[in-house]
């Protein structure tokens, strides 16, 4: 294939977790319609790598025409044909239900589209809990890996459903090595108000956390993204916590704060992200038209690690 540099050194955290799944067998991955560069490169370039063991399903001739143009080398990997995108989304779901493949990766076709098909209730890969977005966020100026969630798929969640969003966050990072995750539950202010939903819905997650509902991880809220990552800023307003300034995770009050909070770290603080979804049967990898060769290959590594921590039975 073309050039595969990926000149992204300076990102500790993502390279960290690519050398973690080093050595672990190639995840069987559904690639669904990989018809642009961007999505067949990212797949190939984690074969590559020995991440995944790519299937690509949708029209063949659209990803061999893309593959020629671009100067890609299919090699060896596995094409199952299919007539258009949605056609490539059911039967990529259809595969996985059946354990023919072990993840799904989102190619060229909206989010929407793909996760229609993952959501159906026949579609075999819905689960007790609420499907969620993370994005695993290699910030330079950050010290450790900063999971964000959830920034793609629910709008405006309940309480219950960001107790699920909480508890997948908790899932993928303790499959990363970060043991007993510190979850900070973001809103505007640390104090309690009820004209404020999210500061309700912060002090009820940690009371859940307290009673045994919500295990595996730490939390606090609700806090300013100030002192959620920032022990100075906890310092001054005299928050006394074992989360604040130290987050791992930060739970979002909605779909647009979090997808804002993600976009602004990636464009004004030169951070990378890997993306995936949880919460259904198989990881589902869900990349953005605006992720890189970096990006894409590292969210293949998430897979692989999260995949692998299902396999060991050590969700939560």
């Amino acid at each position: 294939m073309g050039n595969t540099d990926i000149p992204r050194e300076h990102h500790r955290q993502l390279n960290r977790l690519l050398e973690q799944a080093q050595g672990l067998e190639a995840l069987r991955m559904a690639v669904v319609h990989p018809v642009d560069e961007a999505s067949l490169a990212g797949a190939l370039e984690a074969a590559r790598r020995g991440l995944i063991a790519p299937v690509l399903v949708g029209p063949e001739h659209k990803i061999r025409a893309c593959a020629d143009a671009n100067g890609l080398d299919l090699g060896q990997a596995e094409i199952v044909a299919t007539e258009h995108s949605h056609e490539a989304a059911e039967t990529a779901v259809h595969m996985a239900a059946r354990g023919h493949v072990g993840a799904l990766m989102k190619g060229k076709l909206h989010t929407d589209e793909l996760m229609r098909a993952v959501v159906a209730r026949g579609g075999g890969l819905r689960t007790e809990r609420r499907m969620s977005h993370v994005w695993t966020m290699d910030v330079p100026t950050y010290p450790r890996p900063l999971l964000i969630t959830d920034s793609a798929l629910n709008i405006e969640p309940d309480l219950l459903t960001k107790a699920d969003i909480t508890r997948n966050a908790i899932d993928l990072a303790r499959a990363l090595d970060v043991d007993n995750p510190r979850v900070a539950i973001l809103s505007a202010t640390e104090e309690v108000n009820p004209q404020i939903r999210s500061t309700i819905d912060a002090a009820a997650l940690c009371k859940m956390a307290d009673r045994g509902q919500i295990r595996g991880g730490r939390l606090d809220g609700p806090l300013g993204f100030d002192n959620a990552i920032s022990e100075e800023a906890a310092r001054t307003k005299g928050i006394r916590s074992e989360v604040a300034g130290l987050a791992d995770i930060l739970l979002a009050p909605d779909l647009e704060s979090a997808n804002m909070l993600g976009k602004q770290l990636h464009y004004l603080a030169d951070a990378e992200a890997a993306g995936i979804v949880l919460g259904a049967r198989v990881p589902v990898v869900l990349t953005s038209r605006a992720d890189d060769l970096f990006s894409r290959t590292a969210s293949c590594a998430v897979a692989l690690l999260l995949a692998e921590h299902q396999r060991k039975g050590r969700m939560t």
